[in-house]
């Protein structure tokens, strides 16, 4: 598949898009205010161990402590030889110091997720300190290729009397030995300085910083499959240029420099479809759509016809908008951003033969999301288990807050419900005093959707509510209240 990568720099943003097979796959956004630390280095202390939990939180300058599992813990600390799983309290103690790496950012309410396993990535190569260790990426399939590059880093490591572990990454597929010699060079030299340095610091802090994310997708993302990058800002394409022409000069004709009057997200179509991918509901081609529903513990994808009422049979109209629903699915998780379990309520299916399709379909449309996802076949009730790794929060997440109005709930009470709220607290309130308050009334203050209601439709039951307590009632009208929101104050004097 043909991809572009488009990225859009601002002072205030950096957005970088990655788009393909006629739509945006995947989006990156990191903001002045504050980016991912994804991939940073930090030299932390160990601030509390949970011994229940098999974890640490330590100390590394955030705005909240970073959780570290025992698994987490890098073989130099955790025993290899020890048949159980260690406590954490044999390894770690309140106090320590470690070196860690933010495996993935803060969520919500949750620190960052550390680990002592650090990785350094480079172009071609991730070097893993102290590893001794020499993998090759799971994505490159050719059993011979992978060998040859397998016996490449291993001879060039000797080479190098490197004691520290590699990784092969995808796109070195069909690279040389000078290029790999190049990388791991790199690499070492790396890991020598940011070992020096988190040796000479005292406290807790940031170590190394990864590449910042317009330089860092280049190197993550591009592969020969990218016909084109496209930058507008002039400082940012001189800079990714360098990077380029030292580290991938063979695709120094595919970058440009995008300096239409009409900005670069507009003129692509970007900007209408990061507002399609905040709407839970997405249409398919066919009539039918999907209704994506995020939650605190899962994803919730539901597939339904909708529009489509098909050609043929029952059977056959549901198996076409079952397949072309497996072939979205994937695409709205990367593009959305969205982890951790996913739960597919496809549309029930009679024959066998067609759900193997359309279980085939989605894995097919799985391989090319870099996040690990991992998918389960029809349970009992039909549905589809997937999971997806989650590293940073979801799109909905970074783009928008929970609604003031339904306080996150997804729906606001009517006009009605809170009259009879309003209603509730002045005959609360009117019970805990044994006669009428003399020349007072009951002032209420709402928003002006829920005063309509108390004027008009309610209104005889306002003049019952005042007859019953003794009370008059006044009402003051506040544009800036929501449909929820409302004050009930007992006055005096306004009688």
């Amino acid at each position: 598949m043909k991809e572009d990568v488009l990225i859009n720099v601002n002072p205030f943003e950096t957005r970088v898009a990655l788009v393909g097979n006629g739509g945006l796959q995947e989006l990156h956004l990191e903001r002045a205010t504050g980016g991912s630390v994804t991939g940073n280095l930090y030299r932390g202390r160990v601030a509390r161990i949970l011994p229940g939990m098999q974890a640490a939180f330590v100390e590394v300058g955030l705005a909240r402590p970073g959780f570290l599992h025992v698994r987490d813990l890098r073989p130099g600390i955790r025993s290899e030889t020890q048949a159980r799983e260690p406590c954490i309290t044999e390894l770690l103690r309140e106090g320590d110091v470690v070196l860690v790496q933010v495996a993935k950012d803060p969520l919500s309410s949750k620190g960052a997720r550390l680990t002592t396993q650090v990785a350094l990535p480079s172009r071609l190569l991730v070097l893993m300190p102290g590893s001794g260790h020499v993998g090759v990426s799971q994505r490159i399939e050719d059993e011979a290729e992978r060998e040859r590059l397998r016996e490449l880093v291993t001879g060039i490591r000797t080479e190098a009397a490197s004691e520290h572990g590699f990784i092969v990454r995808t796109v070195a597929e069909g690279a040389g030995a000078e290029e790999l010699r190049e990388d791991l060079a790199f690499l070492c030299r790396m890991w020598e300085r940011i070992d020096a340095l988190q040796r000479d610091c005292s406290g807790v802090g940031l170590v190394y910083e990864d590449l910042p994310v317009q330089i860092r997708v280049i190197r993550d993302l591009v592969s020969p499959s990218v016909t084109a990058i496209r930058i507008d800002c002039a400082e940012t394409f001189e800079r990714a240029r360098r990077y380029i022409g030292r580290f991938m000069p063979e695709l120094g004709d595919r970058l440009h420099l995008h300096d239409e009057p009409v900005a670069m997200f507009e003129r692509f179509g970007i900007e209408d479809e990061i507002r399609r991918a905040l709407d839970s509901k997405v249409p398919l081609k066919s009539g039918g759509h999907l209704v994506i529903e995020q939650t605190e513990a899962m994803i919730t994808i539901d597939v339904n016809t909708g529009g489509y009422v098909g050609a043929h049979t029952l059977e056959e109209t549901v198996f076409r908008t079952n397949l072309e629903a497996a072939a979205a699915v994937p695409r709205q998780l990367r593009l959305r951003n969205l982890g951790g379990i996913v739960i597919v309520d496809f549309i029930d299916m009679v024959d066998p033969e067609h759900q193997r399709q359309v279980l085939r379909a989605l894995e097919r449309a799985s391989e090319g999301d870099p996040a690990r996802i991992r998918i389960s076949g029809f349970s009992n009730l039909g549905l589809v288990e997937l999971s997806r790794k989650r590293t940073r929060e979801s799109l909905l997440q970074q783009l928008c807050e929970p609604c003031p109005e339904c306080r996150g709930r997804g729906l606001a009470r009517t006009p009605e419900s809170t009259c009879h709220e309003i209603f509730r607290s002045i005959l609360r309130d009117a019970a805990k005093r044994p006669e009428p308050v003399p020349r007072g009334a009951y002032l209420v203050r709402a928003g002006g959707r829920v005063m309509d209601r108390l004027l008009d439709e309610n209104a005889g039951d306002v003049e019952k509510l005042a007859a019953r307590i003794g009370q008059p009632i006044r009402f003051q009208v506040e544009p800036c209240y929501g449909v929820e929101e409302f004050d009930v104050v007992l006055m005096q004097n306004l009688a």
